[in-house]
């Protein structure tokens, strides 16, 4: 039997039962558009974490106040609980470490900020000049905080867009006066739109020197302390480095715990994988379940066919012929049901990504060839029972049944 002849032979029976055929192909086509959509989302998932990581900056030590043990860290030291806080002397010290380039102590707290008719709650980050060159932040007007002495400060802030866009719409915010808390400041510099990044927006921040920050919250205590190191190569050192420092500046005892980029990001890549292929293999479970369908299918193919496959082979057919033509079948409806999974599958992820434009839910390419190949194996495996029936039976009967 020629390639046009079994074709033909194999399209014929597809749609001469519509229903059925379409059942076989939405079967198919909804495991494989289900791994499409689910890598999408763990995928994507890893992506969006590695960016946000990525946001912060490049070559990045954290310091965190408080030691995390083998448990894990509990961000509630970050706060409270410690032995020693850490202090912005803490900070300055580091500025020794040889691998160190940029230093920049943060105080966190939440305040508000008002002008002349109009007030909103803020999140107010206490900094130095050196931090918008350690995140990679970028400013739409005026300048940011001046290079002075840590433990004073200029009653000057810098704030984030949308919290100019609210206070002062299209009226300029350099140079205005703000009370933030009970103190007055000068605005000098906006901050251009960079939207959120792990939980902070700086969209909605307000930034003033870190020593005017810990008086308005009446607290010597830094959230945290960003450094960054010379070179990706020295992020060893220069996390070492960081800890011999504050390990001597508080008695001996390594009561903080230093986190570095590199490590957090390989963390969640290798989590965040192990996820998707988890539920990849969790959605290949459909893909099983629909070829069981296909060979259902087939094998009442078999028996509704029976006569046609005695004429067949009355007229000359041979059983590998006959098992040729019954594959062909199967591997057409599973190839018509993963094409039509794989543009379901895609459809979902522009769904996602079109309601939650910052999750770039993207199938990865493996998971895509996978997803269409596990398909048509699946399809061709449960079709050998059926087709191998199919080339079996006796033309004589068959024929005697037609």
């Amino acid at each position: 039997m020629r390639a046009p002849d079994l074709i033909r032979f194999a399209g014929s029976a597809a749609t001469g039962n519509p229903l059925r055929t379409s059942l076989l192909v939405l079967a198919m086509a909804i495991g494989v558009a289900a791994v499409v959509v689910l890598t999408a989302l763990g995928d994507g998932a890893r992506r969006y974490v590695l960016d946000q990581f990525s946001s912060l900056g490049s070559n990045l030590v954290i310091v965190l106040p408080g030691r995390s043990q083998t448990g894990g860290f509990n961000p509630a030291n970050a706060i409270t609980g410690t032995p020693r806080d850490l202090t912005i002397d803490d900070a300055r010290a580091l500025l020794r470490a040889p691998a160190v380039l940029r230093v920049a102590p943060l105080a966190v707290g939440t305040s508000e900020i008002s002008v002349p008719g109009k007030l909103r709650e803020v999140m107010v980050a206490g900094t130095t000049a050196q931090y918008p060159e350690l995140r990679h932040l970028e400013l739409a007007q005026g300048s940011f905080l001046p290079e002075e002495d840590w433990n004073r400060g200029t009653a000057v802030a810098v704030i984030g867009a949308k919290v100019r866009e609210e206070l002062f719409g299209a009226e300029p915010a350099v140079g205005r006066l703000a009370r933030i808390g009970d103190r007055r400041f000068r605005i000098v510099g906006v901050l251009a739109a960079s939207g959120e990044g792990l939980g902070m927006n700086s969209d909605e921040l307000v930034f003033v020197p870190v020593a005017l920050a810990q008086a308005m919250f009446n607290s010597n205590t830094l959230f945290r302390i960003m450094v960054e190191a010379r070179s990706r190569e020295d992020i060893a050192a220069a996390k070492t480095q960081v800890q011999d420092i504050i390990k001597l500046r508080h008695e001996g005892e390594a009561d903080v715990t230093v986190i570095t980029q590199d490590a957090v990001l390989a963390t969640f890549d290798r989590l965040l994988r192990a996820l998707t292929l988890g539920v990849a293999g969790i959605a290949a479970i459909s893909l099983a379940v629909a070829g069981i369908l296909v060979m259902n299918v087939m094998l009442v193919s078999v028996v509704q066919r029976t006569g046609e496959i005695g004429l067949l082979k009355a007229l000359g057919a041979t059983g590998g012929a006959i098992r040729l033509a019954f594959l062909t079948e199967a591997a057409m409806l599973s190839a018509a049901g993963a094409i039509a999974g794989y543009l379901l599958g895609q459809a979902g992820a522009a769904v996602i990504r079109q309601l939650y434009p910052s999750f770039p839910a993207y199938p990865p390419d493996w998971a895509v060839l996978a997803g269409l190949a596990t398909a048509l194996v699946t399809g061709l495996l449960f079709g050998v029972l059926p087709a191998r029936r199919a080339a079996l039976l006796d033309p004589v009967e068959a024929l005697a049944k037609r």
